[in-house]
């Protein structure tokens, strides 16, 4: 009968020992490494993870030492991270997604799912088709999960290119190498403006007229490609707009323009989604600005599931047409 030999045999349990010591003890290091790193602090990351502040100091030491780098210059005054561990920070948040999107996997798996679609949304959008689209997909592949995660445009392009999303929404088009960029669908930009303001003596209000008129914004830092999109169009006017605030969310921008504090400028969805009194929406005078969301993945040939993904994407925009 054929066998290994005893240096195979004890090189498969010496790396076998080593793997469960890496998921084991690994992790923990990484997340005790996260904590101070997040923190700067080692007592108050202790607090954090609920654990004494000795075992913490033992565990990134023990990181350290199996990393041969230091990660932190630690004083009696400071605590701050060096080169390598402000290098090594870019990339244990990965581990953390990618082992979430794991268990996510299984547990897809064990409630008979065959499949799972991940799916980014950035520019804080909520994509006016995208429950319709997402219930077209239930009914004609109801063996696929989709699962749909809230992030930044630099995380979302980060995560296509490290295989963490399959595909995202957002409103930027300039987006690099290396991912494809395609349309999904159009809106019309309207003026979110409070009731009883001036300006709503205008059915369709002239740009001229919204920029008499403070504004308040979507957050460039947080929605990128609306606010580049919202530029371009600014930008085609001689007045320089008098922006009192740039919000992160559209319902804080609905929550302004209610008080009466400024008029906004957003998507037909977002302002007939509002729930704040006192908003009313109107149309630009002359040809309305339409504004785009695109639908963003890597460049390589799509799985099958995402190919019908697509598909249905794009048979739902010629149905609209």
């Amino acid at each position: 009968m054929f066998s290994h030999p005893p240096s195979i045999s004890f090189g498969l349990e010496r790396r076998a020992l080593d793997g469960r010591r890496l998921l084991n003890g690994g992790l923990c290091g990484l997340r005790c490494f996260l904590a101070v790193a997040e923190e700067l602090h080692f007592a108050r990351a202790a607090e954090k993870l609920h654990i004494e502040q000795s075992p913490l100091s033992r565990t990134v030491k023990e990181l350290e030492e199996e990393l041969g780098v230091q990660l932190f210059i630690r004083t009696s005054r400071s605590t701050r991270l060096t080169l390598a561990g402000r290098l090594f920070l870019k990339h244990v948040p990965r581990v953390f997604t990618a082992l979430e999107q794991a268990r996510e996997s299984v547990k897809s798996a064990a409630n008979g799912f065959h499949g799972q679609l991940r799916i980014a949304l950035s520019d804080g959008i909520t994509p006016s088709r995208l429950p319709a689209l997402l219930a077209r997909c239930r009914e004609e592949d109801p063996e696929m999960e989709i699962r749909l995660f809230e992030v930044s445009l630099a995380q979302q392009l980060k995560g296509l290119h490290d295989d963490l999303y399959d595909a995202g929404f957002s409103m930027a088009d300039e987006v690099g190498d290396g991912i494809i960029v395609e349309p999904a669908w159009e809106e019309e930009l309207m003026v979110a403006v409070p009731a009883r303001h001036p300006a709503l003596a205008y059915k369709r209000i002239p740009l001229e007229e919204v920029l008499r008129y403070p504004l308040v914004l979507g957050d460039p830092a947080v929605c990128e490609g609306h606010a580049r999109q919202i530029d371009r169009i600014l930008r085609k006017q001689e007045k320089e707009p008098l922006v009192v605030q740039h919000v992160a969310t559209f319902d804080v921008m609905m929550a302004l323009v209610s008080a009466g504090l400024a008029l906004g400028l957003a998507g037909t969805a977002h302002i007939a989604a509002s729930r704040e009194p006192g908003v009313v929406g109107r149309p630009l005078a002359g040809r309305s600005p339409m504004l785009t969301t695109y639908l963003l993945r890597r460049d390589t040939e799509p799985s099958q599931a995402l190919a019908r993904f697509i598909e249905r994407l794009a048979s739902q925009g010629s149905d609209d047409a």
